[in-house]
């Protein structure tokens, strides 16, 4: 049975989508079998993964819908294999796939509102699936709508990606009320994985006044891994390939890494000693 992560802050900019990518394809590495999908209709995570929008035919809009009128095909003929993509990039593996997003997505939450149990909707139909990863990643929307709702609902837990700048912790508080309504009403055993540190600048200040900050109220549920500002990092996307592909021995690409190995270390899930992102 996989673990089901979600990668959420409504605040945007903070490195949510760099984290799911990055995560993912880290994971992947380590040989653990991973999907990703993409809940957010700019579908920045699906091109992340070199996968060209113009291209696809089905995506988590059908995944989601399964069963009901509104799909781009009879709804019970789209299957999880019908949608799931490998990634784009020549050297992806065999442990990684993608259930990318398009602008059908925008008419998603339209349609959620209109169904019953509308929450569920994701946990309903990731549970015929889920046996054949370890790890399913969720890049969540920059918002706490529905979509962010099903997310929660269908995850084990959420990380929370925070940038090391000034405004950082603005909309935290909503955040994790969110997260204790869900526990609430939604998802009992939904946990928090982790406060991930992003953008880090050792060299400012500010980026340790926050750091300190985050370690203080989040105490253990911060991940030790930090991410540094790196340029790498940020041209990777345009590529469409995650970090370790567009650049293995960048800082960004160690730090995921990283990252990957403190949550398979976390989960007691014995990592394959073989596999490294250095040449």
């Amino acid at each position: 049975m996989s673990k089901i992560i979600a990668i959420s802050n409504q605040k945007g900019g903070v490195g949510k989508t760099t984290t799911a990518v990055n995560l993912a394809a880290s994971l992947s590495v380590l040989e653990k079998k991973t999907l990703l999908v993409d809940l957010d209709s700019q579908g920045n995570a699906t091109t992340g993964m070199g996968i060209d929008k113009r291209d696809i035919e089905y995506s988590v809009f059908d995944f989601i819908l399964k069963g009901e009128e509104g799909g781009n095909e009879t709804p019970e003929s789209v299957s999880f294999d019908k949608i799931i993509r490998k990634p784009g990039y020549s050297s992806a593996n065999d442990f990684i796939h993608v259930m990318p997003s398009n602008q059908d997505l925008v008419s998603l939450e339209y349609e959620l509102y209109k169904m019953i149990a509308r929450e569920y909707r994701l946990r309903d139909a990731l549970q015929e699936v889920r046996d054949r990863y370890d790890y399913i990643i969720i890049d969540c929307p920059p918002s706490l709508s529905i979509l962010t709702l099903n997310a929660m609902a269908a995850a084990d837990s959420v990380l929370i990606p925070i940038q090391c700048e000034f405004y950082a912790l603005e909309g935290l508080a909503e955040l994790l009320n969110t997260i204790r309504t869900v526990q609430k009403t939604l998802n009992k055993n939904l946990q928090i994985e982790g406060a991930l540190l992003t953008m880090y600048d050792s060299r400012l200040n500010l980026s340790k006044q926050v750091s300190r900050e985050v370690k203080e109220y989040f105490k253990e549920k911060t991940f030790q891994t930090v991410v540094f500002r790196n340029v790498k990092l940020s041209e990777a996307p345009s590529s469409g390939k995650p970090i370790l592909e567009y650049d293995i021995v960048s800082t960004g690409s160690e730090n995921y890494f990283q990252l990957a190995e403190e949550i398979i270390k976390a989960d007691g899930k014995e990592k394959p000693t073989s596999a490294s992102p250095r040449p």
